[in-house]
């Protein structure tokens, strides 16, 4: 992955606490850290707050019945496989 060097403005005692959790070798490596996990963060809430549901039943033919039902034929068929294992 490339890098690219840039410059921030962070207020003093920002920095020192940074420091002194991970010195200041570990400035950058802590600050990705933190921005990598916020970004994620902030789209896990964008996608909460979208109006659209996460997933359409057409692109779930299984739970057509019903989840209930497909996790009981699921679970018959997993008996089903165990009982012939045995044999």
């Amino acid at each position: 992955m490339a890098t690219i060097r840039t410059h921030v403005i962070f207020p003093s005692e920002v920095l020192r606490e940074i420091d002194s959790l991970v010195g200041k070798r570990g400035r950058s490596a802590f600050l990705t850290e933190v921005a990598r996990q916020e970004i994620k963060r902030r789209r896990i809430l964008k996608f909460f707050e979208r109006k659209e549901p996460a997933w359409k039943i057409e692109n779930h033919p299984e739970l057509k019945e019903g989840a209930a039902a497909w996790v009981s034929k699921m679970r018959r068929e997993e008996e089903r496989a165990r009982t012939a294992k045995r044999e």
